[in-house]
C-alpha cells in the first residue's frame, strides 16, 4: 500500500485527501443523523408505551367499558373536541392493548396479547413492569406490562415494523445521499488538487528551464506570500549559491592555472636544459658546474614552491565532507605547536609567545594551518634579528605583529584574497594563498581576520574565534 501511495502523483494524492476527508465527514453526519433519528423514534416509542399503560392501570374500570380514551400527551393542534383532521385528533391508545385479572384471564381488551412468563411476574408482585418484544401477526410489536389499580395488570403493544421501515427509508436516503456526496467530493477533489497545483506546476517548469539553459542568473518568477511563494524564494536563494559557488569555483581554477603556468614553464625550461645537456656531452662545456649547481637549486626551489601552490589549493578547494569533525581543543596548545614549526623554519628570528589557555569548537588539523600561515607570513616580512610577537588572550583574540616594512593603505583590503600579492611582494616566494586560508579557516570557525599596521612599524594580523563556555 505504502509503495501503491508513493507512485502515485501529487496531485492524485491530493486528491484522494481531499476525496477521503469530505467522505469521512459525509458519512459521519450522515451515521450522526440516523442515530438522532433512531433515537428520537425511540425514545417517542417508549414514552407513548409508558404514558398509555400507565393510563389504563390507574383506571381499569373505566377501560373494561370500552369507551375511554386517552388525550394526545402533547395536544398541539385542533379543538380539544376530536373534530379536524386524523393527524391533529386526540390520540388513540396504543396499536393493542389488553386488561387481565389476577388469574391471567383476559377482562378487557382491543387485540389479543399473549400472557408471558414475564406477565405472571408482575401479576405475582415479583416484578414491577416488564417490557420484552412480541410477534403478532408476522409483526413485531414492543409490549409493556404494568400492575393496574384494584388488581390485575394492564398490557399495551405498539407495532415496531412501522418505526423500521421509516428508518429503513431513512437509511436508503442518507446512503444515496453519501454515495451523490463523496462522488461530488471525489470530483471537486481533483479540481481543487488541479487549481491549486497550478503554481507548482509553473515552478517546476521553470526550474527544469533552468537546469535545460543552466542559466543562474534568471530567477524563479514568484508571485504572493504564500508557501509556494516561500518555496520560490527559496529556489531562487539556492540558485544564487549555486551560482555564486561556480563562479568562485572558475576563478580558482583560472587563478590557479594562472599561478601554476610560471612555476611549470620555468620548471620545464631548466629540465630541458639538462637533458640537453645530458643528451649531448660535448655542450657540457656550456653549463659550468657552478651554473649547473645554480640551476639544480633553482628547480628545487621551485619544485618546493609549486608543492606548496598545490596544497594551498587543494585546502581552499576542499568539500565540507572531506574535513574533519570539530572538536573541542586547546587553542593555546595548536599555537605553540605552530610557533615551534615556524621557529625551525626562521632560525634568524626571535618569537615571543603570550598564550593564555583558551579553548575552542574547531577542526586542530585546519586550526594549525592558519596559525602557521599567519606566523610564515610574519616570519617571511621579519628583517633578520627580528622578533614576531604572538599573543593569545582568554577571549579567542590572536594577535601576530612582526617588524616588517608593513602593508601599504591601499593594499590592506586585498591581502585576504585569492592570489593577491601587493607589488612590494612580488619579488619574494609565495602563492598568494597563505592569508587567503587564514580568511577562510576563520569564516569556517565563526570568526574574523583583520589586519592593521604596526607602531612604529610592521603589520599586525588578529584572528578573532569563538571561545566555548
Amino acid at each position: 500500500m505504502t509503495a501503491w501511495w508513493h507512485r502515485r502523483t501529487l496531485r492524485d494524492r491530493l486528491s484522494i485527501l481531499v476525496s477521503g476527508a469530505v467522505a469521512v465527514a459525509v458519512l459521519t453526519v450522515a451515521a450522526v443523523a440516523f442515530a438522532a433519528v433512531f433515537e428520537i423514534q425511540h425514545r417517542q416509542l417508549q414514552t407513548q408505551l409508558t404514558t398509555d399503560a400507565q393510563a389504563i392501570a390507574a383506571q381499569p374500570d373505566q377501560w373494561r367499558a370500552g369507551g375511554a380514551q386517552l388525550p394526545d400527551p402533547e395536544p398541539k393542534f385542533g379543538p380539544p373536541d376530536g373534530h379536524g383532521p386524523p393527524w391533529h385528533r386526540p390520540k388513540d391508545l396504543g396499536t393493542r392493548w389488553q386488561i387481565i385479572d389476577g388469574d391471567g384471564a383476559t377482562v378487557s381488551d382491543s387485540a389479543s396479547l399473549p400472557i408471558t412468563a414475564g406477565v405472571r411476574q408482575v401479576l405475582a408482585g415479583r416484578r414491577a413492569s416488564v417490557q420484552e418484544m412480541v410477534m403478532l401477526d408476522g409483526d413485531r410489536y414492543q409490549m409493556l406490562t404494568l400492575p393496574a389499580t384494584g388488581g390485575g395488570a394492564v398490557q399495551v403493544a405498539i407495532n415496531q415494523d412501522p418505526s423500521g421501515r421509516t428508518l429503513g427509508q431513512l437509511g436508503l436516503l442518507l446512503a444515496a445521499g453519501c454515495a451523490v456526496g463523496i462522488a461530488g467530493a471525489a470530483l471537486l477533489g481533483r479540481a481543487v488538487a488541479r487549481a491549486g497545483l497550478v503554481p507548482v506546476s509553473r515552478l517546476a517548469e521553470a526550474v527544469e528551464e533552468v537546469a535545460v539553459t543552466m542559466d543562474l542568473t534568471r530567477p524563479v518568477p514568484v508571485h504572493g506570500v504564500d508557501e509556494i511563494a516561500r518555496l520560490g524564494r527559496s529556489v531562487n536563494t539556492m540558485l544564487g549559491a549555486i551560482d555564486a559557488s561556480r563562479r568562485a569555483q572558475r576563478t580558482l581554477v583560472e587563478d590557479a592555472s594562472h599561478e601554476l603556468r610560471t612555476p611549470m614553464t620555468s620548471i620545464r625550461t631548466n629540465v630541458e636544459l639538462l637533458l640537453a645537456v645530458e643528451r649531448r656531452p660535448e655542450l657540457a662545456h656550456r653549463l659550468p658546474p657552478e651554473e649547473r649547481a645554480r640551476l639544480l637549486a633553482d628547480l628545487e626551489s621551485q619544485v618546493g614552491e609549486l608543492a606548496t601552490l598545490t596544497t594551498e589549493l587543494v585546502e581552499l578547494a576542499r568539500e565540507e565532507t572531506a574535513r574533519e569533525e570539530p572538536e573541542p581543543v586547546d587553542l593555546a596548545e595548536i599555537v605553540a605547536a605552530a610557533v615551534q614549526r615556524v621557529r625551525i623554519r626562521a632560525p634568524g628570528l626571535t618569537f615571543a609567545a603570550d598564550l593564555a589557555p583558551v579553548t575552542v569548537h574547531g577542526r586542530p588539523g585546519e586550526l594549525e594551518r592558519m596559525a602557521v600561515n599567519v606566523l610564515d607570513n610574519a616570519a617571511k616580512w621579519s628583517p633578520a634579528g627580528g622578533t614576531v610577537a604572538v599573543v593569545l588572550t582568554a577571549g579567542g583574540r590572536l594577535t601576530v605583529r612582526d617588524e616588517g616594512p608593513g602593508i601599504d593603505e591601499a593594499d590592506r583590503p586585498f591581502v585576504f584574497d585569492r592570489f593577491y600579492r601587493a607589488p612590494a611582494a612580488r619579488g619574494m616566494p609565495g602563492s598568494g594563498l597563505g592569508l587567503a586560508i587564514v580568511a577562510q579557516t576563520a569564516a569556517h570557525h565563526g570568526g574574523t581576520v583583520s589586519v592593521a599596521p604596526g607602531d612604529p612599524r610592521g603589520t599586525v594580523l588578529t584572528i578573532q574565534l569563538p571561545v566555548l563556555a
